[in-house]
């Protein structure tokens, strides 16, 4: 048996059952020997514990009453009777008094012996044995409940103190402030406080937590701090790396692992974090290839807290600075929103995601875009406040409150020095250049050709690198002799007052002379990829044919290009030589034709593939590809190629809706109806049609669309399956719904024709979606059954969560709440190994309306506050409708009907008009907050609110017509109108609607 007795008593048998104990003396009774299993406990101890100082008339007899009680209930053989008392003939390892004693102390040993996780393990396992207040059935063992309490609260600390060593200060803050609230006195919380606080990047705070402290012991004991706060104290003063940095979950995007050594920036470096401490916004300065990105990188790595590194080298148009930053941030999914409700602009999206946030966001390589840079960085900064900023730029931001930091050339020694290896530059030089050539040797002739060779490029860690990678081929003699020739103007007064690109150009222009002219073909074609790629792709582009690979080897050998995991990747400084290379050549459209040409067919085999089993490495590889994909597009449209673009568009949807990249995807679709007439060209009307669809989604919907929209709809009846373009059958229901007249009988799969498995798969979960909404469960359950079973087939995990999510919401229709959240859970399982937080975010609301159902209030809340974060942080405002939606009804069921409507109303204002697929959410707030009216005495606008409902049910999600129903006959009884209310509860959904609408119509 298993003995519980830290909180209400319990005994378990060993198949789980819980065993019946009888009155709370027997209770007591079986705490007070479950406290010494297998020990004897003298019968005058057992008296005293459970009667205390006055003990009835004929004791003896009462405890044996109770003992016999307990041995009815557990057993003669459990409880036995000795001379000296009585004994639970149990184990300790039963009681979990005892495992806890047991479990809390092996923890501490393994913290001691500097075994965090470990520690953190059995730590966590010892106190959740914990169900409530020890010893509650024997109220009189105060000593021995005051004692486990005291374990308890050491065992907790030990589980923090390992925590910490595993770096999670961010999730310890909140519960530690917790706990010193209700133990202000305890100064090793206050010192873990202090720990957490600083390793979460808030060393104020951590102060401010010593001083309240310090305040608390003077005025309640009046003494001063012990040794563990005084030692927290002096660590977060002296910034002690022993505190600990960035914590076990904190988000780093962006940040990329450096390959080579960081040299000759350490005081910089020290300078920039003291600064990054005080200051808000931090600017990098100096001329190109002095170091700003690796310096701004370094300093990021060693920042506590949350860091995203945006490259803005990419974005050459000012208008998409925000979405840069918003990608970075890894916010893919766009919200949706219809006509006259226009989706947020990128700028508010993003304040919205960091309005809250603690975050040091660097914007690298800012010069391009200054203006535009400065101007986000200042919106950003005065509506975050818990935002940090910094960039790198050729020059200042010019924003009030900015603090420049200079980065100037690496120091050069001066001439006669005794060690020159003492100066950075020259240390820089001998570091590449022993990494490019095995048997490089410094000797006293090559230290000065070295020293020569830095002073003739001032120093500048990019010229330097390049010129150190030329010693494969090249002596140093060579290296120095062409950069005397090369580079005079580097050695004529200030290089900040010449263009950076000259600089750079310099450097460029020499290790171009140095290629063949293959090697030269190669490098200026290359320039046309965006975000780099794969070997295949270099070799048909640039039409080398086999032999590209080694041509493309010898420029990654000479630092032109990267080659990592079989891609290869430009610089942008190269990039921009070689394009004006490529203009030169008169190559441009031919190269950017070839270009275009790979990532079609590219995209059009990855397009079949994203609906198979194959379906997760085709996602990544069009993660990877996508930049490049992306200009494909872009410039099949600029250069007239409609077929081309058209095509492009049609083969990204599916990938596009799977990832939740609305926002671009529109707006390439759109850039290519605007160069698109009508009607569109033969043979290409379903690649039009998805065109037009993913054009519809971030809901911008300009006249023009509206009106290719209108067209469109009304040649939907035209569209017969199977289309070629696969992915539209998916898409056409989810923009424009079932035709007007609809029955389910007439989505049914066609007999007789030919469907892929895909197709075929989501067919039937179409038709199980219309039965759905036509309240034919039993129909649609069948039908999301065979849909799940073929997307399982096939390997298709977007599709079974679909056909998941809809087997979810009949079986919460049907109440049956844990079947739902099991359900849930699967479909939340897939969406997080695909990568759709969208999905995500919407599967958690899912299971939170289940969980919400089963009267668990707290859980609720807390899902739908989750649901609400992700969806806020993604941009998905349809989804955060619904989380608030649920706040909204949590709030109603705890009686804060003021609360409930503020969330309602919010809700209500986020939800998007013009798409078929998020109606359902719109209905169902206006029926909560029908609810809300009608408990307010307010029957007017509850009538209201529920006619409205009606009729967005009948015109969509049918099952939603018998609340709305409900809600109206509730109203008309409480304005006494009782022969209205057993009317309606008469009438089909449709002659509900008729009576509504005629009673509007005469004003009733």
């Amino acid at each position: 048996m298993r003995f519980e007795i830290l909180g209400p008593t319990k005994v378990r048998a060993e198949d789980g059952r819980e065993v019946a104990l009888g009155g709370p003396r027997v209770r007591a009774l079986l705490v007070l020997l479950a406290l010494q299993a297998g020990r004897i406990v003298p019968a005058e101890q057992l008296v005293d514990d459970l009667y205390g100082t006055r003990p009835p008339e004929g004791i003896s007899n009462a405890l044996q009453s109770q003992v016999s009680r307990l041995r009815r209930a557990l057993g003669k053989d459990l409880v036995e009777f000795h001379p000296a008392g009585y004994r639970l003939a149990a184990d300790p390892s039963q009681v979990d008094a005892h495992r806890f004693e047991k479990l809390a102390a092996d923890g501490r040993q393994a913290l001691g012996a500097g075994d965090a996780r470990s520690a953190a393990a059995v730590l966590r396992e010892a106190l959740d044995l914990w169900r409530g207040a020890p010893l509650s059935d024997a109220p009189l063992a105060e000593a021995a409940a005051t004692r486990l309490e005291e374990l308890r609260l050491a065992a907790v600390e030990d589980r923090i103190q390992a925590d910490l060593a595993l770096g999670r200060h961010r999730d310890l803050v909140a519960e530690l402030r917790q706990l010193i609230s209700a133990h202000p006195l305890r100064e090793r919380l206050r010192a873990q406080l202090m720990r957490a606080l600083y390793g979460s990047g808030r060393q104020a705070e951590a102060l401010t937590a010593y001083e309240e402290g310090r305040r608390i012991l003077d005025e309640e004991l009046g003494v001063e701090p012990g040794a563990e706060m005084t030692a927290a104290h002096l660590a977060v003063l002296r910034a002690d790396p022993a505190l600990g940095g960035a914590a076990e979950g904190v988000t780093r995007l962006g940040l990329r692992s450096q390959l080579t050594s960081f040299i000759g920036r350490a005081d910089d470096l020290e300078r920039l974090g003291g600064l990054l401490d005080s200051a808000r916004l931090v600017t990098l300065i100096g001329p190109g290839g002095a170091g700003k990105t690796r310096l701004a990188t370094e300093a990021a790595e060693r920042i506590p807290g949350d860091v995203c590194f945006v490259e803005l080298a990419p974005v050459a148009d000012a208008t998409d600075l925000a979405r840069a930053v918003l990608a970075a941030l890894g916010i893919r999914d766009a919200p949706v929103a219809g006509p006259g409700r226009p989706a947020p602009a990128p700028r508010e999206r993003l304040v919205a995601a960091l309005a809250d946030r603690k975050l040091l966001l660097v914007l690298d390589n800012c010069e391009h875009l200054v203006a535009a840079a400065a101007e986000l960085a200042d919106e950003l900064l005065a509506a975050c406040p818990a935002l940090r900023v910094l960039a790198t730029s050729r020059e200042a931001l010019a924003i009030t409150g900015e603090s420049l930091v200079p980065v100037p050339p690496l120091r050069l020694p001066p001439p006669g020095v005794p060690d020159p290896l003492d100066y950075p530059a020259v240390r820089l030089f001998a570091d590449r250049a022993a990494a490019v050539r095995q048997d490089f040797a410094l000797e006293g002739a090559d230290l000065e050709l070295i020293v020569g060779i830095c002073r003739a490029l001032d120093g500048l860690p990019l010229a330097i690198e390049l010129a150190a990678a030329r010693l494969r081929t090249l002596t140093l003699a060579d290296v120095a002799e062409r950069l005397g020739d090369r580079f005079r103007l580097l050695t004529r007064g200030s290089r900040t007052a010449l263009p950076r690109h000259q600089t750079l150009r310099a450097v460029v222009d020499w290790s171009w002379d140095l290629l063949d002219a293959g090697e030269q073909r190669l490098a200026r074609r290359l320039t046309v990829f965006v975000g780099g790629g794969r070997v295949d792709a270099a070799e048909l582009v640039s039409g080398g044919g086999p032999g590209t690979e080694d041509v493309l080897t010898s420029l990654a050998e000479k630092s032109l290009v990267e080659l990592v995991d079989g891609r290869f990747r430009m610089l942008e400084t190269i990039r921009a030589y070689g394009a004006e290379r490529l203009a030169e050549a008169d190559e441009v459209d031919a190269t950017l034709a070839a270009h275009a040409a790979y990532y079609l067919e590219l995209a059009t085999e990855a397009d079949a593939r994203l609906r198979t089993r194959d379906q997760l490495p085709w996602l990544t590889r069009l993660d990877e590809e996508s930049d490049d994909l992306h200009a494909a597009i872009r410039w099949a449209a600029e250069a007239g190629q409609i077929e081309l673009a058209l095509r492009l568009i049609s083969r990204m949807a599916c990938y596009w809706w799977m990832r939740g990249h609305r926002v671009v995807s529109a707006q390439l679709a759109n850039l290519v109806l605007g160069k698109t007439g009508e009607p569109p060209p033969d043979g290409l009307e379903e690649e039009y049609a998805t065109c037009v669809l993913t054009a519809l989604a971030d809901g911008r919907a300009t006249a023009d669309l509206a009106r290719r929209r209108e067209l469109l709809a009304d040649r939907v009846k035209e569209f017969q399956l199977p289309f070629r373009v696969e992915f539209l059958t998916m898409l056409m229901p989810l923009f424009t719904g079932p035709p007007a007249g609809y029955r389910p009988a007439d989505v049914a799969p066609p007999p007789g024709v030919e469907l892929s498995p895909w197709t075929r798969a989501l067919t039937w979960l179409g038709t199980a979606f219309v039965h759905h909404a036509y309240d034919q469960l039993d129909e649609a359950a069948e039908r999301f059954e065979r849909a799940l079973a073929d997307f399982t087939a096939i390997g298709e995990r977007w599709g079974r969560m679909l056909a998941l999510g809809g087997l979810q919401d009949l079986r919460f229709e049907l109440r049956d709440y844990p079947g739902a959240i099991a359900l849930a859970d699967q479909a939340m399982a897939l969406s997080q190994e695909l990568g759709a937080s969208a999905d995500a975010a919407e599967n958690l609301c899912r299971r939170t309306d289940s969980v919400l159902c089963l009267g668990d209030l707290d859980a609720a809340e807390a899902g739908y506050l989750r649901a609400a974060e992700q969806a806020r942080r993604i941009g998905a405002p349809d989804t955060l409708a619904w989380a608030h939606l649920g706040q909204g009804e949590v709030a109603a069921r705890r009686g804060r009907p003021e609360a409930a409507r503020a969330y309602l109303e919010q809700a209500l204002s986020e939800c998007p008009d013009g798409w078929y697929a998020v109606v359902d959410t719109r209905t169902r707030i206006l029926l909560a907050l029908g609810r809300l009216d009608l408990a307010a005495g307010d029957a007017d606008a509850a009538w209201r609110r529920f006619a409205t409902a009606l009729g967005e049910a009948q015109r969509t999600f049918k099952q939603l017509s018998r609340p709305a129903i409900d809600g109206l006959a509730a109203t008309a009884e409480s304005r006494g109108d009782g022969e209205t209310a057993k009317l309606l509860r008469t009438l089909t959904p449709l002659e509900a609607l008729d009576l509504v609408e005629s009673r509007s119509a005469t004003g009733q």
